[in-house]
């Protein structure tokens, strides 16, 4: 039996291999550069076609979020198109924490990942694709610190000023398949929950906020370990240039409505975090939040409310978190949308998950959510 071939040297690839016999694997993650962070992976396996692989990602128990790992199934395509489950099982006692991977290839090539990634090569294809669309304007609002374009869409002629953010954190790659949907939404001259926001509203979309994570493969942090959304309160070109550029950008066109999206690890469900907690907050300015979460969960069975992280107490809110900075500076409705990486428990869908197809129906839920709310 020839052994199999294991490669992560790609844009968003992460994946330390530690030993390959035959059909079987041992494998670690890599933390990001300049940090303890270490979650995402992304590789492909040539050979094995028609033969069961046997992948272990090791030393789990040191990851990130621990919490991620039990019930949940790995990603995998043969296409990098259509995205599936591998059947996978977490030990938290074989060799310092086990993810075990089976997945039977049809062809000599398989690609695994966190979840389906979304490459750089893509986000420029999308913001081209939207950029060509009537209306709508890319502006570059600066650089990364690997010299990347950090790119911002502007649509619609309204005076309600928008902001949605997304992929702070470069492995929640959901995100971004998010925005792809809200973009497809926003863009379409029939489709009429979109030419109604268009006339109403002025979007200022960031699809990627952290594109050399993206490209490095990284978690949770940029080129130089920073995780951005704990850089809202006080950005610098030094650590944070991508946040700086942004809010110095919303303080120029001011925000009415600010939603960050994002992935979370170990809740198998879609939610939604406010600013509770931020100082002065007020009965009246909380109630933009707490409609709009009600407006969304009687939109769709993909959202509900009882999972969700907790609350802050009354003035003890983290300010240099996206959304409760943008609450507190902008006195806006804002919030934080979070997608799993694992199925739904509530709604489960056993071949893919929650999937970049859910990602993306789900943007367009949010979106007349958003229309129906405005009308307050």
């Amino acid at each position: 039996m020839t052994d199999i071939a294991i490669d992560a040297n790609f844009d968003s690839g992460n994946i330390e291999v530690l030993s390959i016999d035959g059909n079987t694997a041992r494998l670690a993650l890599r933390k990001d550069n300049l940090s303890e962070f270490a979650q995402w992976f992304h590789f492909r396996v040539s050979g094995g076609a028609g033969e069961e692989l046997t992948l272990k990602i090791t030393g789990l128990n040191d990851s990130a979020y621990t919490g991620g790992w039990p019930d949940y199934d790995v990603c995998v395509s043969e296409d990098r198109e259509y995205w599936a489950r591998a059947a996978s099982s977490f030990d938290k006692n074989e060799d310092n924490g086990t993810l075990t991977i089976t997945y039977t290839p049809a062809s000599n090539i398989a690609w695994f990942a966190y979840f389906a990634p979304y490459s750089m090569e893509r986000h420029h294809d999308l913001v081209s694709e939207a950029a060509a669309s009537e209306g709508v304007e890319l502006l570059r609002l600066g650089a990364t610190l690997d010299g990347q374009p950090l790119d911002c869409l502007e649509l619609g002629e309204g005076e309600t000023q928008i902001w949605i953010t997304a992929r702070q954190h470069p492995g929640e790659t959901q995100a971004e398949w998010w925005v792809e949907g809200a973009l497809e939404c926003l863009t379409d001259p029939a489709d009429p929950v979109a030419r109604e926001l268009r006339k109403r509203c002025r979007f200022h979309i960031v699809p990627n906020c952290n594109p050399d994570g993206s490209r490095r493969g990284h978690l949770r942090t940029n080129a130089v370990g920073t995780n951005l959304n704990r850089e809202w309160d006080n950005p610098s070109a030094e650590k944070s240039p991508e946040v700086l550029a942004i809010r110095n950008y919303m303080d120029q066109t001011g925000c009415d409505f600010a939603m960050d999206v994002h992935g979370d690890e170990a809740i198998p469900a879609v939610f939604l975090a406010g600013y509770n907690g931020i100082p002065g907050l007020t009965d009246e300015h909380q109630a933009g939040y707490d409609r709009y979460e009600a407006i969304l969960d009687r939109r769709t069975p993909d959202f509900q409310t009882k999972l969700g992280y907790p609350k802050a107490p009354a003035g003890k809110a983290n300010l240099s978190m996206c959304t409760n900075q943008l609450a507190y500076r902008f006195q806006c409705t804002a919030m934080t949308l979070e997608m799993p990486y694992k199925d739904l428990a509530d709604a489960p869908e056993p071949e893919q998950g929650w999937s970049p197809e859910r990602c993306k129906l789900l943007a367009r839920d949010c979106l007349a959510a958003l229309l129906e709310w405005l009308d307050r």
